[in-house]
């Protein structure tokens, strides 16, 4: 059983390694103009700051580690093209011929929704967010954002966002090969609901309005994958009758 799994793994590290290999390369190119990517990491904040607040480096050697992060998050997304491409050399053995056709409709719409999700993040969830949590309390105490733990929690956000957007590129590939059909996807809605609500709050600032900025394009994206499901592999007659 072991001997028939070496190829599937031998497969994989080179999957990884062509992917790691990437995003080491994109880190270093990144990094030599991290600043004009940092600059625009703060934008959304720096508009919600007040009057004499600034953003600082607590300690000496933050900014540096920051810079690190910066240029790691930017090579991170440069990558997903090819990240998205060997996954799908990954997987691939185990399709059909047409189906292996479609590597780069995925790769596309695979990058696009992790791009639309991040860029929802980033023009709505964030300042909204960011708002609630420097105004609260501002005029008690001076807010000084530590810029280390802002680009941490800035990309764990932006990320988190953008892989939760993955949820109907996930069911086309699930339904394709007949995982998943619409009517499984209907009767796990009411527990899809509550896991949206407990990744939202583990995701977004702590506060309402974030988590639902998260939780309502997430219920709406269910929504479209039930559709997606339904157009690729729809449940036969018998099982709606019985249902």
């Amino acid at each position: 059983m072991f001997d028939d799994l070496k190829p599937h793994i031998a497969d994989l590290r080179k999957r990884l390694v062509i992917s790691c290999l990437t995003v080491a390369a994109m880190f270093f190119v990144c990094f030599s103009f991290y600043e004009p990517i940092l600059n625009w990491m703060m934008v959304p904040v720096e508009a919600v700051l007040p009057k004499n607040s600034q953003m600082v480096a607590v300690e000496i050697q933050e900014t540096f580690f920051t810079a690190l992060k910066v240029a790691f998050f930017a090579g991170f997304i440069v990558s997903l093209p090819v990240i998205f491409w060997q996954l799908w050399l990954f997987l691939a053995p185990g399709l059909y011929d047409h189906e292996k056709k479609l590597v780069i409709p995925f790769v596309f719409f695979a990058t696009l929704m992790f791009l639309s999700g991040s860029a929802f993040a980033y023009y709505i969830v964030v300042p909204v967010g960011f708002e609630f949590l420097i105004n609260f309390g501002s005029t008690v105490v001076t807010v000084l954002p530590s810029i280390g733990k802002y680009v941490g929690f800035f990309t764990k956000l932006l990320i988190g966002f953008g892989i939760a957007f993955e949820l109907p590129v996930i069911t086309f590939f699930l339904a394709k090969i007949g995982l998943v059909d619409d009517r499984m996807l209907k009767d796990f809605f009411r527990y899809a609901i509550i896991l949206i609500f407990v990744v939202s709050a583990l995701l977004t600032p702590p506060d309402v309005i974030s988590q639902l900025l998260m939780a309502a394009p997430l219920t709406l994206l269910y929504g479209v994958s039930i559709y997606i499901a339904k157009v690729f592999n729809p449940a036969s007659k018998k099982e709606d009758e019985e249902e």
